[in-house]
């Protein structure tokens, strides 16, 4: 086995960007494990976590570039360097066929055209700069980068609010505007409902829901996970909401965040309240999406959905606990709410006894690694774990699709689901995704469904069969 770590000074990537040519170099033939990452402190530990030499990684610093390889042989480094080649290079012409050279700075690719949002994926100690460039130049800004000091969103984004412009973000993962995603976002069809979420797969999910009942999406405007907390006060929540009230093709707004601060929310509320539109608010802990999803629909005048699903066929299966290995933090949040009052205290991390639903999504998972929604090697990993534990009678995933994420995500966890099921254990999986998202909802659905598992469109609907398994078979 060959081992390489070359650095390239002061050549920068987006994360983005850097998780696909990880996941690339990963999917090539001899590799054994790679990373591509900014060289970070972070991403240098990770390095030598991964057992490689960081000697000559000694003098980078944040702005170069690290390229690590553990390969079988030269052949495997070679491919590996056109698979990295390929992937850090290959651009799409601009429609009028001359290559332009890419803006260096927010404030400059502001001036290059004349795009009203500026969407921002740098690390999280250089966002700030970047975003209050492209704020002073008159542009909205999606900050899809995380680890932004609190002080810093509060500073971005009360210079948002005095001078009209919406900051999306920090840790924005998910927005639509005008049908079009950034970011990790679902394929929508057109329609009249719009959005404000400070949950990346909270939209998602909405949107998965509204799909399959036949409702059309106009804008999704993400937040920032922080937005609702008592420091930011819903600084961006609050400007989304006004201007999707001033909308005339937004009919209806629906407002969806993780457990917000007391006032926070009620701040919210009292806002919602004054449009003049309906409006649905969803706070994960006191209601589901899917429970959203149905007022939003009774608001429309539109009957109850009885939302897609492809349960699984074999009944006989092992008892023991429920084991959720989720890759969206909000789906993992509402599984956990709807499942608890039936199987009752239910861990959160790696290593928890019992019922247990894990979020690989969080920071605390995709350091120095691609989100789970993009390179599902981590959950491989855990599948496999429980399906040979025979403590864990029931195992719960979300699969989320839509632009960003996996390009396949079925037939890599079809084996494993299929190893898991022969060994006794159910397998339930919460598939979020549209009927236009481009890996083909229902062709997933069915790959999921062949390989053993119970698959439905709705995460609350998932997490119930969880727990009604898990309590039946513990009974029976």
């Amino acid at each position: 086995m060959i081992d390489r770590v070359d650095i390239h000074p002061g050549r920068y990537h987006d994360s983005v960007r850097l998780m696909q040519a990880s996941k690339a170099l990963q999917n090539v033939d001899g590799v054994a494990d790679a990373l591509v990452a900014m060289a970070t402190h972070l991403n240098l530990s990770l390095l030598a976590d991964m057992g490689f030499d960081t000697e000559a990684a000694a003098d980078a610093g944040p702005n170069d570039l690290i390229v690590a390889l553990r390969a079988e042989g030269e052949d495997a480094v070679a491919a590996a360097h056109v698979a990295l080649d390929d992937a850090l290079t290959h651009k799409v012409a601009p429609s009028g066929g001359l290559d332009a050279p890419d803006p260096k700075t927010a404030g400059s690719a502001a001036a290059s055209g004349e795009a009203n949002i500026v969407l921002l994926s740098v690390p999280g100690e250089h966002a700030f700069v970047e975003a209050m460039e492209a704020l002073e130049a008159g542009r909205h800004v999606m900050i899809f980068s995380d680890n932004v000091p609190i002080d810093q969103e509060i500073a971005l984004k009360r210079y948002g609010v005095d001078h009209g412009l919406l900051v999306m973000g920090p840790d924005c993962g998910t927005t639509i505007v005008n049908g079009v995603g950034l970011g990790f976002a679902n394929a929508v069809q057109p329609g009249s409902v719009s959005m404000v979420g400070a949950s990346g797969t909270g939209i998602q999910q909405m949107c998965a829901l509204l799909d399959d009942a036949g409702i059309g999406v106009r804008h999704a405007l993400g937040t920032g996970s922080h937005d609702l907390s008592e420091e930011v006060g819903a600084a961006s929540t609050l400007q989304a909401l006004e201007a999707l009230e001033e909308d005339p093709a937004t009919d209806l707004i629906v407002v969806i965040s993780k457990p917000p601060a007391d006032p926070v929310a009620d701040d919210v509320r009292r806002a919602a309240q004054a449009c003049s539109k309906p409006v649905v608010v969803v706070f994960m802990g006191e209601t589901t999406l899917e429970e959203g999803a149905g007022e939003v629909l009774a608001a429309l005048g539109r009957p109850q959905a009885d939302y897609g699903s492809w349960p699984a066929t074999n009944h006989d299966r092992r008892p023991g606990f429920v084991r959720g290995l989720f890759s969206g933090g909000t789906l993992s949040s509402e599984a956990q709410f709807v499942a608890s009052p039936v199987l009752g205290e239910i861990g959160s991390h790696d290593g928890d006894e019992g019922h247990a639903f894990i979020d690989y999504g969080d920071d605390e998972y995709t350091q120095g690694r691609a989100h789970p929604m993009i390179d599902q090697t981590v959950r491989l990993e855990r599948l496999a774990a429980a399906a040979g534990d025979r403590s864990i009678g029931v195992i719960l995933m979300d699969v989320v699709l839509g632009y960003g994420a996996n390009a396949n995500p079925a037939p890599e966890l079809a084996p494993l689901i299929e190893e898991a099921v022969e060994d006794g254990a159910a397998v339930v999986v919460s598939l979020c995704g549209t009927r236009g998202d481009p890996q083909g909802r229902d062709t997933q659905a069915e790959v999921l469904n062949r390989a053993g598992a119970s698959v439905y469109l709705s995460n609350a609907e998932a997490a119930r069969e969880a727990a009604r398994l898990a309590i039946t078979r513990s009974s029976a």
